[in-house]
């Protein structure tokens, strides 16, 4: 096996664009540059591919420790946190389902539950400096937060709930930054490995960050607007809503805070979207 420290060309346990070098009877060899020719088995190539052509593929070590490619998209990428589940436990430790033929090994050591078949666990996929091997460990906090976060509130976000705690969700956002989401920004449930888009509310002075699922300012106003739009559509233009209406209610039917379902509506009137009757809220013009 190449050390990984001697690797400059193929990115092993992510994608790459590699080029078909030459085909034999069970598949053909793409150009691994310095880690030689590398094989894609037949049952990956499209029809029509010839010499020359540049794929892009998978690549990864199959069970014999060669390089292999394959167009299958695996359910996480070296450097990526995901929830996986158990297959098998084994002397070595646990394998997961990531979606390709080979499963996913957690090493005992790095498994800090004694993982079951039939579980899920979060856990970070990374490849061994000393092997070269793919793997994956529960210990995913030691890549994190290992660089200064350069985000402005109000930016976007790809999130992955990891855990839960007294103050609402433990989530990993960009795969590289630990983060929380407060109970109170949540209108609908989450659970771990929920995948959610998230707006940065907060970087703290020791760098921690808050984000939420709602979008920050104008932006969430714009999204609160167009549910409540939405939802007087479907209710002949009139909904019995306004500022004495329960917070529960207001939460239940457009996923958001009492006090920005009032900003959201003043934005409205102002606009002359809607009127604001002694009953509710009329949509002026029901398209």
């Amino acid at each position: 096996m190449i050390n990984n420290s001697e690797r400059h060309g193929v990115r092993i346990g992510r994608f790459n664009t590699l080029q078909v070098l030459r085909f034999v009877d069970f598949g053909c060899y793409l150009d691994g540059g310095v880690d030689g020719e590398i094989l894609m088995p037949a049952k990956y190539m499209a029809p029509g591919l010839k010499e020359g052509d540049d794929v892009r593929v998978f690549v990864y070590f199959d069970s014999e420790d060669r390089l292999v490619a394959t167009t299958e998209k695996p359910l996480a990428e070296v450097g990526q946190v995901a929830y996986l589940t158990c297959k098998e436990v084994a002397s070595p430790g646990a394998f997961l389902d990531w979606g390709l033929v080979k499963d996913l090994l957690v090493p005992r050591r790095e498994q800090y539950d004694t993982m079951v078949a039939g579980r899920s666990y979060i856990v970070y996929v990374f490849q061994d400096k000393k092997t070269g091997r793919i793997a994956a460990t529960q210990w995913f906090s030691r890549y994190l937060d290992n660089v200064m976060p350069q985000y402005r509130v109000g930016d976007a976000a790809k999130a992955i709930v990891t855990s839960l705690s007294p103050l609402g969700y433990n989530v990993v956002i960009d795969n590289t930054f630990s983060a929380l989401i407060y109970n109170n920004d949540v209108f609908s449930p989450l659970k771990v490995g929920d995948r959610l888009t998230v707006y940065v509310t907060k970087v703290r002075e020791d760098d921690k960050i808050d984000v939420s699922p709602q979008p920050v300012g104008y932006a969430k106003v714009d999204s609160v607007a167009e549910k409540i739009i939405e939802r007087l559509k479907l209710s002949n233009g009139e909904l019995n809503v306004g500022d004495k209406t329960n917070p529960e209610l207001i939460r239940d039917l457009f996923g958001c805070s009492k006090k920005s379902f009032k900003m959201t509506i003043g934005t409205l009137y102002r606009e002359g979207v809607i009127e604001i009757t002694d009953r509710g809220i009329k949509l002026k013009n029901l398209a």
